[in-house]
């Protein structure tokens, strides 16, 4: 059985930046935790909160953020696409405006990582949708661990089970690392000067500036040459295959069909390690996009590199759709602790199979330590835990202990609903 000892919490400093965010205003001092929230009745919010995303308004783009974004990441807003299937993207100036809202709000001082839904599209970047469309955006801050890629790719699947989307399938990619990126730069330049005569004539001159810019090209011949490029995934180096690997490792655990796409490509001045895609499986429709953008924080003024990774979703509601509306969540009577990475493996089913039982649960799936976990529940007053370590995540049980008491049991998972049922 696992042992617990009350500790005290590690102090959490800011990750600071280089200089405010307006050089003409001081930074506004937030109490913790501050933060303008609020209600919604649909159904992708009130999954998001269950798997532990803290609902806010969709943060504004202000001027400043569109400046960053063209300056620092050199970005040319006059030659971004039309709108078609692709304008369903992550744009740089919607997370530099994510970025400012978590130095603005000061949410370093929260627990970590902190993990954001926000509703619609923002107007500033994106065509008027139809009505009965619906878009919404999820983000991690404050963590490069892979338990992230995996949180948001479930908590994004089974929103769009809700909505009935049944078969989807994951087109997933990385670029890895700086120094992964260095060597598949070398190798799609060699590449691309051997076949530089199939190019069009925009993507030799692009050659010389960049050859990773043609992977971005739309036109047919530099399509079919991008087929047979050299694949970013061969170039990635150890920690950076091993986070990779883990990823893939999480959706196999879930059971969540996926495809290695190495036509798979965003900006490389934005991207880092994992991109994916969410598609309906038989119309291969386009539901969501995702992306680490841990790069670009340093590019925007943090002093040290932030983990960030974020998803947009926009899917069209069936006709006969019905609006429903969904009951706020209730307190929750148990914390969710997991300690290891087989028990992360099966952290998210645990925490799906307590949601379809309808038992109000909170975790932080995104932590490491044991003691820091205690400590959170111990804050939270939430009377039980439920604490599964590497030996319970191989015997398929879990440990559920009384806070007040400390006294505890072992439960198989199969059991564990029925048994959090009948608890007070």
């Amino acid at each position: 059985m696992l042992k617990s000892k009350k500790t005290s919490l590690p102090a959490v400093h800011m990750h600071e930046v280089k200089k405010p965010i307006d050089a003409k205003k001081k930074e506004p001092v937030f109490e913790k935790r501050t933060v303008d929230t609020f209600k919604s009745s649909e159904k992708s919010a009130s999954i998001a909160q269950y798997y532990g995303f803290t609902l806010i308004p969709r943060p504004k783009i202000e001027k400043d953020d569109y400046h960053r974004a063209k300056n620092l990441l050199e970005i040319d807003f006059s030659k971004r696409d039309g709108v078609d299937e692709h304008s369903l993207a992550i744009k740089p100036e919607e997370k530099v405006a994510i970025l400012r809202t978590y130095l603005e709000k000061q949410m370093h001082v929260w627990s970590q990582p902190v993990m954001l839904y926000y509703e619609g599209s923002f107007p500033e970047t994106s065509p008027k949708k139809a009505p009965n469309e619906r878009t919404f955006h999820l983000d991690i801050l404050g963590t490069t661990k892979s338990i992230a890629e995996a949180t948001l790719i479930k908590t994004t699947t089974e929103i769009l089970k809700e909505e009935g989307f049944k078969e989807m399938i994951i087109h997933i990619n990385s670029i890895g690392d700086r120094e992964s990126m260095a060597r598949f730069c070398r190798e799609l330049a060699n590449y691309y000067r051997k076949n530089i005569e199939a190019l069009s004539p925009h993507c030799r001159q692009a050659f010389k500036k960049d050859p990773y810019d043609i992977l971005e090209c739309k036109n047919e011949k530099c399509q079919n040459l991008k087929e047979n490029c050299p694949s970013p995934i061969s170039y990635l180096s150890e920690s950076s295959r091993q986070h990779f690997r883990e990823v893939l490792e999480y959706l196999e655990t879930l059971n969540i069909p996926y495809k290695i796409d190495n036509s798979l490509v965003c900006s490389k001045k934005m991207w880092s390690q994992t991109a994916f895609e969410i598609r309906e499986a038989e119309s291969n429709t386009l539901l969501a996009v995702g992306m680490r953008y841990n790069s670009i924080t340093k590019k925007i003024g943090f002093r040290k590199e932030l983990g960030a990774i974020g998803t947009t979703v926009s899917y069209k509601l069936a006709k006969d759709s019905k609006k429903v509306v969904t009951k706020s969540m209730k307190e929750p009577k148990v914390y969710f602790i997991q300690l290891g990475f087989d028990a992360k493996l099966k952290s998210l089913q645990v925490i799906e199979m307590l949601r379809q039982a309808k038992i109000p649960l909170t975790q932080s799936i995104g932590k490491d330590k044991l003691g820091g976990q205690i400590q959170s529940a111990e804050n939270s007053h939430i009377p039980y835990t439920i604490i599964m370590g590497q030996k319970e995540a191989r015997e398929n049980t879990v440990i559920v202990r009384e806070m007040s008491t400390r006294s505890q049991e072992i439960v198989s998972i199969a059991n564990l609903p029925e048994y959090l049922q009948k608890i007070k």
